[in-house]
């Protein structure tokens, strides 16, 4: 009787840890492979009244208009000081020189 006994409770025991080892595997976080997320804009804001906005990246570049402070633009790139985005409600492809923008 006594050889029944720990055979079962050896048997238990051991599809106890049979049982077992799945959920310990699942704790492990499975490896996932994600594709490159998309590059967000980053935004600017202007900090001065008054700002031209322009067709190019320099002060020889036509003014196309002005913008005031708080007006948000997404930024799209920048040469040199000069950043290249799209105004928020506005036109889009301005160039402001850096100086006027909180990034």
């Amino acid at each position: 009787m006594r050889k029944i006994a720990l055979a079962l409770s050896a048997a238990g025991l051991a599809h106890g840890l049979a049982a077992a080892a799945p959920a310990a595997a699942q704790t492990v976080p499975p490896k996932t492979i994600s594709a490159p997320q998309a590059k967000l804009a980053a935004v600017c804001t202007v900090n001065d009244n008054g700002v031209n906005f322009r067709g190019g990246p320099g002060s020889q570049y036509p003014v196309l208009g002005k913008v005031n402070k708080g007006q948000n633009m997404n930024r799209r790139g920048n040469t040199g000081d000069w950043i290249m985005g799209d105004l928020w409600g506005g036109p889009t492809g301005v160039w402001i020189y850096t100086a006027y923008l909180d990034c």
